[in-house]
């Protein structure tokens, strides 16, 4: 273009036509939309959005130990991919135990009586096996 003429009068704004993937994102939020507006999900948002802009006293320098503690855990666990999983969110727990240790029992309690069924279903399971044989 000509610095010192003016562009033509008669131009015409054509609008690009949708590929495939535009039109599947299309489709995808218009099939979601219900899910989506529902007003458990606006809740539970504006109360995570209220809460984060009126914390309780000490909370984020307890959320950056307990970040920090994550990675640190990724920094040790270099090699193995069990090690980059177990290491860091072992870290984070026991991090946030030692903030939150009420709530860290509770966790534990459950967690116990389910890894204790667990267990014995896959002793059951073995059992039936090496008795069929």
């Amino acid at each position: 273009l000509s610095l010192y003429s003016s562009p033509a009068r008669e131009t015409k704004y054509v609008e690009d036509p949708q590929t495939q993937l535009e039109e599947g994102v299309s489709r995808l939020r218009h099939v979601m939309e219900p899910y989506t507006a529902w007003s458990l999900c606006s809740d539970f948002f504006s109360e995570g959005c209220e809460f984060l802009q009126n914390p309780p006293a000490g909370f984020y320098p307890r959320l950056g130990v307990i970040g920090f503690a994550g990675i640190v855990g990724l920094f040790l666990a270099r090699g193995s991919k069990i090690k980059k999983l177990v290491y860091p969110t072992g870290l984070m727990g026991v991090g946030a135990s030692m903030y939150y240790p009420q709530q860290a029992v509770a966790i534990a309690k459950v967690a116990g009586t389910q890894l204790y069924d667990w267990s014995l279903q896959g002793y059951i399971a073995v059992e039936s096996l090496w008795k069929d044989n």
